[in-house]
């Protein structure tokens, strides 16, 4: 029989289990660019049907799921409005200088940014901690969960990993809507 997920191969958990010893940690960050104080995508090991697993986890702040969720709704709505909108992309010259946007990607900048501002005012956007899994993932199992923490840090995975390997967590069913920090707005 052939493991079709390489993350339910126990050879691919032992050796996941040898480097987390060598660590002394019950993680492995996954490297990505993507990663902050904010987001940590990585390894552990858990049980799913009673079997040992890897999970695939990615970790964020409540604060970056709720600027996310905005985000992709202005976006949604930008897209609304100009129907040749396709994203905004930040192109460098030569010298990794950024190149100026068209007059058209300044106007959806400007109108994605006004809407982000709406809806952080009014509050129209609320999320909640949560924990979801994909038992459908291309290696082990994936997992998204949010947390209402200021940000990500080795205390915050451990404890995350211990309660949910416990099945301990307890969820916090607060709906919360957040405020761009003025700096974001104002830029540099």
């Amino acid at each position: 029989m052939s493991i079709i997920n390489a993350g339910f191969d126990p050879e691919n958990i032992d050796k996941l289990k040898s480097e987390l010893k060598k660590a002394n940690r019950p993680y492995k960050i996954i490297p990505d660019e993507e990663n902050s104080d904010e987001f940590v995508n990585f390894y552990f090991i858990g049980m799913y049907e009673g079997k040992e697993v890897i999970y695939d986890a990615a970790l964020y702040t409540l604060r970056l799921h709720h600027a996310s969720e905005v985000y992709e709704i202005a976006e949604h709505e930008a897209a609304k409005k100009f129907p040749n909108f396709n994203g905004i992309s930040y192109e460098e010259d030569e010298n990794g200088n950024m190149l100026p946007l068209t007059s058209e990607q300044e106007e959806v900048g400007w109108f994605i940014t006004e809407m982000i501002m709406e809806m952080e005012e009014e509050e129209a956007v609320k999320v909640q901690e949560f924990v979801d899994i994909d038992t459908h993932h291309d290696f082990g199992i994936g997992l998204d969960a949010a947390l209402n923490v200021e940000f990500i840090d080795d205390k915050v995975i451990r404890k995350f990993i211990k309660e949910f390997n416990d099945d301990t967590i307890t969820l916090d069913e607060t709906m919360y809507a957040f405020q761009s920090e003025e700096e974001d707005i104002e830029g540099d």
